[in-house]
């Protein structure tokens, strides 16, 4: 019932984002819209509007889940797979000027924090979907690649007016490309002798970062095994 209820709220808050924000306003009008009991809406979002922007941020999350996998992605490249998740994630939003104002909610300073969790949760959530199987260093350094890929082509999205916003998914395919001549160059480092063995420390440093035991559960993220 409560699930119900958080749906209700959040859809009912939804059409009040664009004049009045992720705010007090918003959660107070979802709230008189739904005749929900002002003590029961904050028990389900106790922070009021910021945790109904959470919920909007997650419910999309999961929904681009649901569609990633109707699909079958085995014969696209690695990259391609990338393109598409993200791709799908901005497909599936339901509200364009509801992330815009989310963007500006979680670009203040004490919930930017927040936001950055967000991002993170939705990288994490996009490898786990496409089978990623790391438990080691490359754990972080996947998702926070991601992250940046992905915030970054949120904004440009945010401001394209392109016809089926098909600058953006030209702009997503050149940061993919970008990452990948960076890996290009670490792999290339890795094969000259003389490099890889300067690196030999580092990387037996780095080999003992562990991700967290659920990647679902990200809010101080990852372990260290101490050297023996």
């Amino acid at each position: 019932m409560s699930d119900d209820l958080s749906t209700r709220l959040l859809d009912a808050a939804l059409p009040h984002t664009a004049f009045d924000g992720w705010s007090e306003t918003t959660f107070r009008a979802a709230i008189a819209d739904t005749g929900t009991d002002p003590a029961v809406a904050r028990g389900l979002f106790p922070r009021g509007a910021l945790d109904l922007a959470v919920a909007f941020h997650r419910r999309g999350d999961a929904a681009m889940a649901d569609r990633l996998r109707a699909m079958d992605l085995t014969q696209m490249r690695f990259r391609d797979r990338i393109a598409t998740a993200v791709r799908t994630r901005l497909e599936v939003t339901e509200d364009r000027e509801a992330v815009r104002r989310g963007t500006t909610l979680f670009s203040l300073p004490p919930y930017a924090p927040e936001g950055a969790k967000l991002i993170w949760g939705t990288a994490d959530r996009i490898w786990s979907e496409l089978g990623d199987d790391s438990r080691d260093f490359n754990w972080y350094t996947k998702r926070a690649t991601l992250a940046a890929v992905y915030s970054a082509t949120v904004l440009y999205w945010l401001g394209d007016e392109s016809l089926d916003h098909q600058a953006t998914w030209e702009f997503l395919d050149r940061r993919i490309a970008d990452v990948m001549r960076i890996e290009e160059v670490k792999a290339k480092a890795r094969a000259n002798p003389l490099l890889n063995r300067l690196m030999a420390g580092p990387d037996r440093m780095l080999g003992r970062v562990r991700p967290p035991r659920s990647s679902r559960q990200v809010g101080v993220p990852g372990g260290w095994t101490a050297p023996r």
